[in-house]
């Protein structure tokens, strides 16, 4: 075999030595036992006749040569059956000492190719795929360590794909960076996003990214479809979602106008499923640590997307960066931003916030609203529990359109999700379960809508 190790002659040629002084006899072992000593040889011959004495004399020879015999044949046998064994153990032993070292040489044999194909390493990132089939099929590659490998793009397709990132296709500007619309060879509709920034956290962000978003696979998780890296400058290519970001719908030019209320509570549960997924169902679990609204992406059809995987982490830990890195803290639980603990409970709490957004339609901080500078959660949190003053304060472009009984139970869910102290905080799952019935039947959840709402407010004056 081409390439094996120079050890392998030597491992046969032991095997056949080893075998050979194990079978075959020994030169002592050789040696031609007696049937019967030290009697003369005439009486081994039936054709001689005894020339004296008596019959009776020869009678006891014949016994004592057959007992001779039987003991005779018993050790040999004993010898030979322990010789077998010792060396068919042996055998085993080599057999898999050799397949052991073989596997070994295998692993060995393909990592170093894969390493000479350019598969991983410096030159492969550097110079990048071409984007042809590998992303139009949105393909992955497999990649050590459980890591899949996301479709490296080329620097000048990105280029073409965003028109040389004019301004007319930015989409959004974020915190990290702008995000363009793109249109790829073969009409691959994409966003973009540019990190603005370079340094350690920048690098720790993105390869984050890659690694996380290339191993998950949820309908409420954003797909990522490649990325680039040119010079110091990184892109992330993801599907582009045609409604843009929840915060876009609710604080943009049309202030929430398309989201209607059982709309809002798909949006919701949406969410909850997508956290749902990397609390419950990735192992180890992902703590998002990044939920917001302009995180929560919306397709043509409102079906949400999470993204921002940046800051995510597989376990708990010190919550470091999140203040550098946070446009705004409104989203942050208390234990992250006192003592940087994060734990799927934190998640909650922003979930919870996210959820008042969607009751309220404001922003978690307004600076032309001074009740609003300080937190969010402490200006609405004593309005929530009174159930007088919690229609006053639901969007207006909502208002009067739901079942007061479902804005209750919302506002009561949002307050256990907010609650200071984690361990009062309910699970995601719970979070989701309360909030499915409230959701019809043809927006994924189980209540079946009829044509008026008994219970809803009808009282105009609250406009």
């Amino acid at each position: 075999m081409e390439g094996m190790p120079t050890f392998f002659p030597s491992v046969w040629r032991f095997c056949i030595s080893f075998l050979l002084f194990t079978l075959l006899p020994s030169p002592t072992k050789c040696r031609v036992q007696p049937w019967l000593s030290p009697s003369p040889a005439p009486l081994l011959s039936p054709l001689v006749k005894p020339v004296s004495g008596t019959p009776v004399l020869l009678a006891p020879s014949p016994i004592v040569m057959k007992v001779i015999v039987v003991v005779q044949h018993h050790h040999l046998n004993k010898e030979l059956i322990l010789a077998i064994s010792f060396s068919s153990i042996a055998i085993s032993a080599i057999v898999i000492s050799i397949i052991f070292f073989w596997i070994i040489w295998q692993r060995n044999h393909l990592v170093q190719g894969f390493k000479d194909q350019n598969y991983v390493g410096v030159d492969y990132a550097t110079k990048g795929l071409p984007l042809g089939p590998i992303f139009s099929k949105f393909n992955s590659l497999k990649m050590m360590k459980k890591k899949e490998l996301i479709a490296m793009i080329e620097y000048s397709s990105l280029e073409s794909a965003t028109k040389n990132f004019s301004e007319t296709n930015i989409l959004e500007e974020g915190r990290l960076g702008r995000v363009y619309q793109s249109c790829f060879d073969g009409g691959v509709v994409a966003a973009v996003m540019k990190l603005d920034g370079y340094g350690q956290e920048y690098e720790r962000m993105f390869d984050n990214e890659l690694d996380l978003l290339g191993r998950i696979r949820h309908p409420n998780i954003v797909s990522l479809l490649g990325y680039c890296i040119h010079g110091e400058t990184r892109f992330l290519v993801y599907e582009l979602l045609q409604n843009g970001s929840l915060e876009t719908q609710l604080h943009g030019t049309s202030h929430g106008a398309a989201l209607t209320w059982h709309l809002r509570m798909k949006i919701a549960v949406d969410t909850a499923r997508g956290l749902e997924y990397l609390h419950e169902h990735c192992y180890p679990p992902v703590i998002h640590k990044d939920l917001k609204a302009s995180n929560i992406l919306l397709d043509l059809d409102f079906n949400v997307k999470i993204s921002g995987f940046g800051l995510a982490v597989t376990n708990g830990g010190l919550n470091k960066g999140i203040a550098k890195f946070s446009r705004k803290l409104d989203y942050a639980a208390p234990e992250s931003i006192l003592g940087g603990k994060v734990t799927e409970k934190s998640d909650v709490y922003a979930f919870g916030v996210v959820l008042l957004e969607l009751l309220i339609g404001r922003k978690t901080f307004e600076k032309n609203v001074p009740s609003l500078c300080q937190s969010f959660v402490t200006w609405v949190m004593p309005q929530l529990t009174d159930r007088l003053k919690l229609p006053t304060i639901v969007d207006p472009v909502i208002r009067d359109t739901m079942d007061l009984k479902h804005l209750y139970q919302v506002a009561a869910v949002a307050v256990l999700c907010v609650q200071p102290e984690p361990s009062y905080r309910p699970l995601i799952t719970d979070v989701l379960h309360s909030l499915i019935p409230l959701v019809p039947i043809e927006l994924g959840g189980t209540l079946r809508v009829s044509d008026r709402l008994p219970n809803a407010n009808q009282n105009s004056h609250i406009h």
